[in-house]
Protein backbone atom coordinates (compact mmCIF):
# COMPACT_ATOMS: atom_id res chain seq x y z
CA UNK A 1 0.00 0.00 0.00
CA UNK A 2 1.97 2.60 -1.69
CA UNK A 3 -0.45 5.69 -0.90
CA UNK A 4 1.34 8.67 0.76
CA UNK A 5 -1.14 10.36 2.62
CA UNK A 6 -0.26 13.98 4.00
CA UNK A 7 -2.75 15.82 6.53
CA UNK A 8 -1.75 18.86 8.17
CA UNK A 9 -3.11 18.35 11.26
CA UNK A 10 -3.72 20.48 14.45
CA UNK A 11 -1.65 19.76 17.30
CA UNK A 12 -1.30 21.67 20.52
CA UNK A 13 2.11 22.94 21.41
CA UNK A 14 3.75 21.25 24.54
CA UNK A 15 7.78 22.03 25.47
CA UNK A 16 9.50 20.02 24.20
CA UNK A 17 11.36 18.53 27.44
CA UNK A 18 7.96 17.57 28.39
CA UNK A 19 7.07 15.52 26.08
CA UNK A 20 10.62 13.95 25.46
CA UNK A 21 9.47 12.73 29.74
CA UNK A 22 6.03 11.80 28.32
CA UNK A 23 7.29 9.67 25.32
CA UNK A 24 9.45 7.60 27.81
CA UNK A 25 8.68 3.92 27.65
CA UNK A 26 8.72 1.78 31.00
CA UNK A 27 9.36 -1.62 30.73
CA UNK A 28 7.81 -1.90 34.26
CA UNK A 29 4.44 -0.01 34.02
CA UNK A 30 3.78 -2.19 31.03
CA UNK A 31 4.81 -5.22 32.18
CA UNK A 32 2.22 -4.83 35.25
CA UNK A 33 -0.57 -3.91 32.93
CA UNK A 34 0.11 -6.75 30.63
CA UNK A 35 0.23 -9.14 33.84
CA UNK A 36 -2.07 -7.80 36.32
CA UNK A 37 -4.65 -8.31 32.83
CA UNK A 38 -3.60 -11.57 31.97
CA UNK A 39 -4.19 -12.12 35.93
CA UNK A 40 -7.59 -10.68 35.85
CA UNK A 41 -8.60 -13.42 33.18
CA UNK A 42 -7.35 -16.40 34.68
CA UNK A 43 -8.73 -15.78 37.58
CA UNK A 44 -12.57 -15.15 36.15
CA UNK A 45 -11.95 -18.27 34.23
CA UNK A 46 -10.69 -20.12 37.15
CA UNK A 47 -13.56 -18.87 39.31
CA UNK A 48 -16.05 -20.07 36.64
CA UNK A 49 -14.29 -23.47 35.96
CA UNK A 50 -14.21 -24.76 39.43
CA UNK A 51 -17.78 -23.20 40.49
CA UNK A 52 -18.54 -25.25 36.91
CA UNK A 53 -17.11 -28.75 38.43
CA UNK A 54 -18.59 -28.13 41.94
CA UNK A 55 -22.77 -28.22 40.81
CA UNK A 56 -23.61 -30.97 42.71
CA UNK A 57 -27.46 -31.64 42.88
CA UNK A 58 -27.67 -30.25 46.21
CA UNK A 59 -26.17 -26.97 45.90
CA UNK A 60 -27.19 -26.61 42.28
CA UNK A 61 -29.51 -23.25 43.14
CA UNK A 62 -27.15 -20.99 44.20
CA UNK A 63 -24.23 -22.61 42.47
CA UNK A 64 -25.44 -21.95 38.98
CA UNK A 65 -25.74 -18.46 39.57
CA UNK A 66 -22.44 -18.55 40.98
CA UNK A 67 -21.44 -19.90 37.79
CA UNK A 68 -23.74 -17.30 35.36
CA UNK A 69 -21.95 -15.04 37.26
CA UNK A 70 -18.53 -15.45 37.00
CA UNK A 71 -18.86 -16.90 33.09
CA UNK A 72 -19.99 -12.60 32.67
CA UNK A 73 -17.25 -11.47 34.67
CA UNK A 74 -14.66 -13.37 32.30
CA UNK A 75 -16.63 -12.78 29.21
CA UNK A 76 -16.82 -8.89 30.34
CA UNK A 77 -13.47 -8.05 30.87
CA UNK A 78 -11.21 -10.96 27.97
CA UNK A 79 -12.60 -8.11 25.43
CA UNK A 80 -10.36 -5.48 26.70
CA UNK A 81 -7.64 -8.38 25.87
CA UNK A 82 -8.32 -7.91 21.93
CA UNK A 83 -7.93 -5.16 19.95
CA UNK A 84 -7.67 -2.44 23.25
CA UNK A 85 -4.09 -4.57 24.68
CA UNK A 86 -3.37 -5.65 20.59
CA UNK A 87 -4.37 -1.89 19.65
CA UNK A 88 -1.31 -0.61 22.58
CA UNK A 89 0.94 -3.08 21.57
CA UNK A 90 0.97 -2.72 17.79
CA UNK A 91 1.51 0.33 18.49
CA UNK A 92 4.98 -0.54 20.16
CA UNK A 93 5.15 2.14 22.74
CA UNK A 94 4.26 0.04 26.16
CA UNK A 95 7.58 -1.58 26.66
CA UNK A 96 11.33 -0.04 26.08
CA UNK A 97 12.52 -3.68 24.83
CA UNK A 98 10.34 -4.60 21.36
CA UNK A 99 10.58 -8.14 21.56
CA UNK A 100 8.78 -8.02 25.10
CA UNK A 101 5.89 -5.77 23.16
CA UNK A 102 6.03 -8.28 20.15
CA UNK A 103 5.36 -10.92 22.78
CA UNK A 104 2.33 -9.49 24.72
CA UNK A 105 0.86 -8.82 21.34
CA UNK A 106 1.20 -12.56 20.64
CA UNK A 107 -0.21 -13.78 23.71
CA UNK A 108 -3.23 -11.42 23.62
CA UNK A 109 -3.55 -11.96 19.86
CA UNK A 110 -4.12 -15.68 20.08
CA UNK A 111 -6.14 -15.65 23.61
CA UNK A 112 -9.07 -13.42 21.36
CA UNK A 113 -8.49 -14.47 18.24
CA UNK A 114 -7.06 -10.75 17.01
CA UNK A 115 -5.33 -9.74 13.61
CA UNK A 116 -2.55 -8.02 14.59
CA UNK A 117 -0.72 -8.31 11.67
CA UNK A 118 -3.48 -6.38 9.14
CA UNK A 119 -4.15 -4.14 12.32
CA UNK A 120 -1.09 -3.07 12.43
CA UNK A 121 -0.87 -1.84 9.16
CA UNK A 122 -4.70 -0.37 8.87
CA UNK A 123 -3.91 1.19 12.29
CA UNK A 124 -0.66 3.39 10.65
CA UNK A 125 -3.45 4.74 8.20
CA UNK A 126 -6.23 5.72 10.76
CA UNK A 127 -4.07 7.65 12.61
CA UNK A 128 -2.11 9.34 9.31
CA UNK A 129 -5.64 9.99 7.83
CA UNK A 130 -8.25 10.07 10.92
CA UNK A 131 -11.83 9.27 9.44
CA UNK A 132 -10.69 11.01 6.35
CA UNK A 133 -13.59 9.33 3.52
CA UNK A 134 -10.60 8.76 0.64
CA UNK A 135 -7.97 7.35 3.40
CA UNK A 136 -9.85 5.82 6.50
CA UNK A 137 -10.89 2.50 5.93
CA UNK A 138 -10.60 1.22 10.11
CA UNK A 139 -13.25 3.87 10.56
CA UNK A 140 -16.00 5.66 9.08
CA UNK A 141 -18.28 8.26 10.04
CA UNK A 142 -21.06 8.06 10.15
CA UNK A 143 -20.84 4.84 12.28
CA UNK A 144 -23.67 2.93 12.06
CA UNK A 145 -24.67 0.81 15.63
CA UNK A 146 -28.69 -0.45 15.59
CA UNK A 147 -28.71 1.07 19.43
CA UNK A 148 -32.51 1.11 19.59
CA UNK A 149 -32.32 -2.96 18.75
CA UNK A 150 -33.39 -5.17 22.13
CA UNK A 151 -31.02 -7.71 20.65
CA UNK A 152 -28.21 -5.86 19.85
CA UNK A 153 -28.09 -5.09 23.59
CA UNK A 154 -29.44 -8.61 24.51
CA UNK A 155 -26.14 -10.24 23.09
CA UNK A 156 -23.89 -7.10 24.51
CA UNK A 157 -25.05 -8.88 28.33
CA UNK A 158 -25.93 -12.73 27.42
CA UNK A 159 -22.84 -15.04 29.43
CA UNK A 160 -22.53 -16.73 26.06
CA UNK A 161 -21.25 -16.39 22.46
CA UNK A 162 -23.84 -15.56 19.44
CA UNK A 163 -23.74 -18.53 17.70
CA UNK A 164 -24.25 -16.69 13.82
CA UNK A 165 -21.04 -14.52 15.29
CA UNK A 166 -18.85 -17.22 15.84
CA UNK A 167 -19.57 -19.14 12.75
CA UNK A 168 -18.89 -16.07 10.47
CA UNK A 169 -15.24 -15.91 13.21
CA UNK A 170 -14.36 -18.90 12.65
CA UNK A 171 -15.08 -18.76 8.54
CA UNK A 172 -13.69 -15.62 8.47
CA UNK A 173 -10.17 -16.84 10.07
CA UNK A 174 -10.78 -20.13 7.95
CA UNK A 175 -10.50 -17.78 5.00
CA UNK A 176 -7.44 -15.75 5.86
CA UNK A 177 -5.21 -19.31 7.01
CA UNK A 178 -6.24 -20.10 3.50
CA UNK A 179 -4.78 -16.77 1.99
CA UNK A 180 -8.54 -15.32 0.93
CA UNK A 181 -9.02 -11.79 3.12
CA UNK A 182 -12.76 -11.49 2.24
CA UNK A 183 -14.59 -8.49 4.06
CA UNK A 184 -12.18 -8.85 6.92
CA UNK A 185 -13.44 -6.83 10.35
CA UNK A 186 -13.30 -2.73 9.70
CA UNK A 187 -15.59 -0.66 8.16
CA UNK A 188 -14.16 -0.21 4.35
CA UNK A 189 -14.94 -4.06 4.28
CA UNK A 190 -13.07 -5.99 0.97
CA UNK A 191 -11.34 -3.11 -0.39
CA UNK A 192 -9.48 -2.00 2.46
CA UNK A 193 -8.48 -5.52 3.09
CA UNK A 194 -7.01 -5.19 -0.47
CA UNK A 195 -5.15 -2.22 0.46
CA UNK A 196 -3.65 -2.67 3.61
CA UNK A 197 -2.61 -6.59 2.36
CA UNK A 198 -1.57 -5.91 -1.25
CA UNK A 199 -1.21 -8.74 -3.46
CA UNK A 200 2.06 -7.41 -4.89
CA UNK A 201 3.44 -7.57 -0.80
CA UNK A 202 3.90 -11.80 -0.83
CA UNK A 203 5.72 -11.46 2.61
CA UNK A 204 2.92 -9.74 4.56
CA UNK A 205 0.24 -12.32 3.10
CA UNK A 206 2.43 -14.86 4.38
CA UNK A 207 2.98 -13.49 7.44
CA UNK A 208 -0.98 -12.85 7.46
CA UNK A 209 -1.86 -16.54 6.52
CA UNK A 210 0.67 -18.04 8.59
CA UNK A 211 -0.41 -15.93 11.82
CA UNK A 212 -3.99 -17.45 10.85
CA UNK A 213 -2.98 -20.97 10.48
CA UNK A 214 -1.43 -20.57 14.50
CA UNK A 215 -4.59 -19.26 16.21
CA UNK A 216 -6.97 -22.18 14.03
CA UNK A 217 -5.00 -25.17 14.80
CA UNK A 218 -4.14 -23.54 18.03
CA UNK A 219 -6.97 -23.39 19.47
CA UNK A 220 -8.66 -26.41 17.54
CA UNK A 221 -5.59 -28.22 19.41
CA UNK A 222 -7.00 -27.20 22.32
CA UNK A 223 -10.37 -27.40 21.79
CA UNK A 224 -10.25 -30.88 21.18
CA UNK A 225 -7.91 -31.61 24.32
CA UNK A 226 -10.96 -29.88 26.39
CA UNK A 227 -13.61 -32.02 24.40
CA UNK A 228 -11.21 -35.23 24.48
CA UNK A 229 -11.06 -34.52 28.39
CA UNK A 230 -14.45 -33.73 29.04
CA UNK A 231 -14.41 -30.12 30.07
CA UNK A 232 -16.39 -28.93 28.12
CA UNK A 233 -16.74 -25.37 29.86
CA UNK A 234 -12.58 -24.45 29.10
CA UNK A 235 -14.05 -24.67 25.31
CA UNK A 236 -16.16 -21.51 26.80
CA UNK A 237 -13.84 -19.68 28.82
CA UNK A 238 -10.51 -20.15 26.05
CA UNK A 239 -11.97 -20.97 22.94
CA UNK A 240 -14.57 -18.49 22.51
CA UNK A 241 -14.72 -15.76 25.35
CA UNK A 242 -17.11 -13.97 23.15
CA UNK A 243 -19.78 -12.70 25.02
CA UNK A 244 -20.74 -10.19 27.49
CA UNK A 245 -18.80 -7.43 25.02
CA UNK A 246 -21.40 -4.78 27.09
CA UNK A 247 -18.87 -2.79 29.25
CA UNK A 248 -16.10 -2.48 25.93
CA UNK A 249 -18.51 -1.60 23.61
CA UNK A 250 -19.78 1.35 25.84
CA UNK A 251 -15.69 2.21 26.20
CA UNK A 252 -14.93 1.79 22.64
CA UNK A 253 -17.76 3.43 21.02
CA UNK A 254 -17.29 7.16 21.92
CA UNK A 255 -13.99 7.29 20.39
CA UNK A 256 -15.37 8.78 17.31
CA UNK A 257 -19.07 8.30 17.47
CA UNK A 258 -21.10 11.25 15.36
CA UNK A 259 -17.70 13.45 15.64
CA UNK A 260 -17.06 15.28 12.31
CA UNK A 261 -15.03 13.28 9.59
CA UNK A 262 -12.78 14.91 7.10
CA UNK A 263 -10.93 17.47 9.10
CA UNK A 264 -7.76 18.39 9.93
CA UNK A 265 -8.08 18.42 14.14
CA UNK A 266 -8.31 15.59 16.25
CA UNK A 267 -10.06 17.23 18.67
CA UNK A 268 -12.76 17.79 16.20
CA UNK A 269 -13.09 14.36 14.94
CA UNK A 270 -12.25 12.51 17.97
CA UNK A 271 -13.93 12.05 21.63
CA UNK A 272 -12.17 11.73 25.30
CA UNK A 273 -14.14 10.92 28.07
CA UNK A 274 -12.65 10.29 31.83
CA UNK A 275 -13.35 7.70 34.01
CA UNK A 276 -12.68 5.77 37.13
CA UNK A 277 -9.42 3.93 37.54
CA UNK A 278 -10.36 0.20 37.00
CA UNK A 279 -12.29 0.80 33.52
CA UNK A 280 -8.90 2.76 32.77
CA UNK A 281 -6.91 0.18 33.61
CA UNK A 282 -9.09 -2.21 31.47
CA UNK A 283 -8.69 0.10 28.82
CA UNK A 284 -5.42 0.50 28.76
CA UNK A 285 -6.53 4.70 29.06
CA UNK A 286 -7.58 5.05 25.43
CA UNK A 287 -10.83 7.15 26.74
CA UNK A 288 -7.78 9.65 27.00
CA UNK A 289 -8.32 9.21 22.52
CA UNK A 290 -7.90 12.89 21.22
CA UNK A 291 -4.61 13.22 23.06
CA UNK A 292 -3.59 9.67 21.67
CA UNK A 293 -4.12 10.15 18.12
CA UNK A 294 -2.45 14.20 18.33
CA UNK A 295 0.34 12.25 20.05
CA UNK A 296 0.32 8.51 19.32
CA UNK A 297 4.20 8.06 20.34
CA UNK A 298 3.10 8.16 24.21
CA UNK A 299 2.28 5.34 25.61
CA UNK A 300 -0.62 4.54 27.69
CA UNK A 301 1.02 5.46 31.24
CA UNK A 302 1.59 8.50 30.30
CA UNK A 303 -1.81 9.67 28.87
CA UNK A 304 -3.30 11.27 32.21
CA UNK A 305 -0.41 13.53 32.55
CA UNK A 306 -0.61 14.08 28.42
CA UNK A 307 -3.80 15.55 29.21
CA UNK A 308 -2.79 17.12 32.19
CA UNK A 309 -0.36 19.54 29.94
CA UNK A 310 -2.65 19.98 26.96
CA UNK A 311 -6.16 20.31 28.63
CA UNK A 312 -5.88 24.14 28.36
CA UNK A 313 -6.56 23.48 24.52
CA UNK A 314 -9.05 20.41 24.55
CA UNK A 315 -12.43 20.40 24.43
CA UNK A 316 -14.35 19.73 28.13
CA UNK A 317 -14.45 15.88 28.19
CA UNK A 318 -17.70 14.69 29.95
CA UNK A 319 -16.39 12.19 33.00
CA UNK A 320 -17.98 8.43 33.47
CA UNK A 321 -19.47 6.38 30.94
CA UNK A 322 -23.22 7.62 31.92
CA UNK A 323 -22.11 11.17 30.75
CA UNK A 324 -20.66 10.32 27.68
CA UNK A 325 -23.49 7.84 26.84
CA UNK A 326 -26.33 10.39 27.35
CA UNK A 327 -24.30 12.44 24.65
CA UNK A 328 -23.90 9.76 22.50
CA UNK A 329 -27.90 8.73 22.48
CA UNK A 330 -28.67 12.32 22.20
CA UNK A 331 -26.31 12.63 18.86
CA UNK A 332 -27.63 8.83 17.58
CA UNK A 333 -31.25 10.60 17.97
CA UNK A 334 -30.32 13.71 16.20
CA UNK A 335 -28.44 11.50 13.39
CA UNK A 336 -32.11 9.66 13.25
CA UNK A 337 -33.60 12.59 12.06
CA UNK A 338 -30.55 14.43 9.92
CA UNK A 339 -28.00 11.91 8.61
CA UNK A 340 -26.08 15.28 8.06
CA UNK A 341 -25.71 16.27 11.33
CA UNK A 342 -22.43 15.98 13.58
CA UNK A 343 -21.53 16.47 17.08
CA UNK A 344 -19.06 20.14 16.95
CA UNK A 345 -17.11 20.21 20.77
CA UNK A 346 -16.98 23.29 22.04
CA UNK A 347 -13.07 24.44 21.72
CA UNK A 348 -11.23 26.47 24.03
CA UNK A 349 -12.10 30.28 23.46
CA UNK A 350 -7.79 30.45 22.42
CA UNK A 351 -8.39 27.97 20.35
Amino acid sequence: MNEQIKINWYRTKVDKAVMSELMKRHDGKALRQALLQLGLYACTGTAAYLACGSITQANWAWMVPLLVLFVFLHGTFAPFMSLVAVHELVHKTPFRRQWLNDLFMDVFSFLTWTDPISFRVSHVKHHQATVHHDHDGEVILPQKFDLDAVKFWFWQLVPFPHPVGIWAMLKRWFRYATGNLGQGIYAGGEEWMQKILPEENAELRRRHRNWARVVLIGHLALTSIFIATGQWILTLLVTFPFYCSCLSMLCGVPQHFGMMPDVPDFRLCCRTFTCNRFIGFLYWNMQYHVEHHMFPAVPFYNLPALRKAIEHDLPPAPHGLWATWREIISIHKKQGENPDYVFVPELPSAA
